[in-house]
């Protein structure tokens, strides 16, 4: 099976069935089933009611590459080029944000100032992206204004699980490339 399958996976699958003459497994590959799955499809046991649509006025497929894969059974469907160019840009632009356990988000203060006071070069900014806080909050600490500033304990953010250690390595050679990261100072 491919990693990538057409929009409406099912609805293609049937379409591919009625409208081709494809192999049950090249159409399996294709659209992310297993063979049986297509086997049921076209018995009509499976995805009833399903409305049929057409890969090629999707431009996921084109009618050349169903015919050259129609001519060789051994052969995969490829998705077209532009199908391609538009699922890369669709992986670009989804970025997963990072979930922080409720237990843990009373850390992040703690989180931001350790790393305050053990990279001092480090701007607000990069300390609110790396823990996932605010840079208002950030500065607030900086500033030693934030509203519980005397219960604040500096603490690791990667031991707190805020970060993991290569974010925070990244981090500290972005700051100064000749920066080492035994070089970072232990808060006391």
């Amino acid at each position: 099976m491919t990693q990538n399958v057409p929009l409406m996976p099912k609805a293609t699958a049937t379409w591919l069935i009625k409208n081709t003459s494809l192999t049950f497994k090249q159409i399996a590959d294709f659209c992310g089933f297993h063979v049986a799955e297509i086997q049921g499809m076209a018995d009509g046991e499976v995805a009833r009611g399903i409305k049929e649509i057409s890969p090629i006025h999707n431009n996921q497929l084109t009618y050349e590459e169903i015919k050259r894969c129609e001519a060789d059974s051994t052969v995969m469907l490829r998705f077209s080029d532009h199908a391609t160019r538009m699922m890369v840009k669709e992986k670009k632009k989804r970025k997963t944000s990072k979930y922080v356990p409720v237990a843990r988000r009373q850390d992040k203060p703690n989180a931001a100032y350790w790393l305050l006071k053990s990279l001092p070069q480090i701007s607000v900014f990069q300390i609110a992206k790396l823990i996932g806080s605010t840079k208002a909050t950030v500065s607030s600490i900086k500033d030693k204004t934030y509203k519980n500033f005397a219960s604040i304990q500096a603490k690791d953010p990667v031991l707190l699980g805020l970060c993991s250690q290569t974010d925070l390595d990244k981090l500290v050679e972005s700051i100064s490339p000749h920066h080492d990261k035994d070089d970072i100072k232990q808060p006391d």
